[in-house]
C-alpha cells in the first residue's frame, strides 16, 4: 500500500490530490506543523532524513520530491491517465512542467515570502525578486491563454503539480494581475477529488476561502 506522509499546509496535500484523481489505493500518515516555527516535526526525518513533505513509501521504497513522486504515482497506479502518450509534443511538455514547478517557478515565490519577514533589510533584494516572480507568473499566465489546462484539453498531472504555484497567486491576492492563472486555480479548486482531497488532507490555508 502507498502511503503519503502527509504534512499540513504544504506540498503534498497535491499528492493527495493526484492520487483521488486517479482512484488509486493509498493510506495518509498525518505530521503537525511546529505553531510557532512552522516547520515539520522530527518524526518526519525518521522517513526520510530531510525530514521534509511529501514523502510516501512503498514497497520498501521510499520517494521525495514532488515532480518523482507524481511520476512515480503516474507510472505505478495511473494506467495511463493524467499523462499525454509518451513519445509525443504533450508529453515533453508535460514533463517540462513537471519540472518547472519546482525548479524555476517556486524559487522567486519562497524568496519572496522568506524576505517579506525581514522588512527594510531585503530592500536591496526585492527589484529582483519581484522581477522573477513577475517574469514567471507572466509566463504561465501566457500558457493559459486560450485554454484551460497547460497540456491538452484535460487536467494532466501537469495541472497539480503547478497546483501550488496558482494557489500562492490566490492566496496573496494577486488574481487581478493574473486572471487566467485565477481562472484555472478556480477550475482545479472545484473538482470532486481536489476537494476529496482537502477533507481527507485537514487544514491547508493554501486552499479554498470561505
Amino acid at each position: 500500500m502507498l502511503t503519503v506522509h502527509h504534512l499540513n499546509d504544504s506540498r503534498s496535500q497535491r499528492i493527495l490530490w493526484l492520487l483521488e484523481e486517479l482512484g488509486a489505493p493509498y493510506e495518509i500518515k498525518h505530521y503537525a506543523r511546529d505553531a510557532t516555527t512552522r516547520l515539520a516535526p522530527p518524526e518526519l526525518m525518521a522517513v526520510h532524513r530531510l525530514g521534509k513533505s511529501p514523502v510516501v513509501t512503498e514497497d520498501g521504497h521510499t520517494i521525495i520530491e514532488s515532480g518523482a513522486i507524481i511520476d512515480y504515482i503516474v507510472r505505478k497506479h495511473g494506467g495511463g491517465k493524467l499523462v499525454p502518450a509518451a513519445g509525443s509534443a504533450d508529453y515533453e511538455t508535460w514533463n517540462q512542467w513537471l519540472h518547472y514547478a519546482e525548479g524555476s517557478a517556486m524559487l522567486p515565490l519562497m524568496l519572496a515570502m522568506y524576505t517579506g519577514r525581514l522588512g527594510e533589510a531585503a530592500a536591496p533584494l526585492k527589484p529582483r525578486i519581484d522581477s522573477e516572480t513577475a517574469n514567471h507568473l507572466g509566463y504561465v499566465e501566457a500558457s493559459l491563454a486560450g485554454r484551460d489546462w497547460l497540456v491538452g484539453d484535460t487536467l494532466s498531472a501537469a495541472d497539480i503539480q503547478m497546483s501550488f504555484v496558482g494557489e500562492i497567486v490566490k492566496s496573496t491576492g494577486r488574481g487581478g494581475e493574473y486572471p487566467k492563472i485565477a481562472a484555472w486555480v478556480d477550475r482545479f479548486q472545484a473538482r470532486p477529488a481536489y476537494k476529496t482531497a482537502l477533507a481527507k488532507g485537514g487544514p491547508y490555508n493554501m486552499g479554498p476561502k470561505t
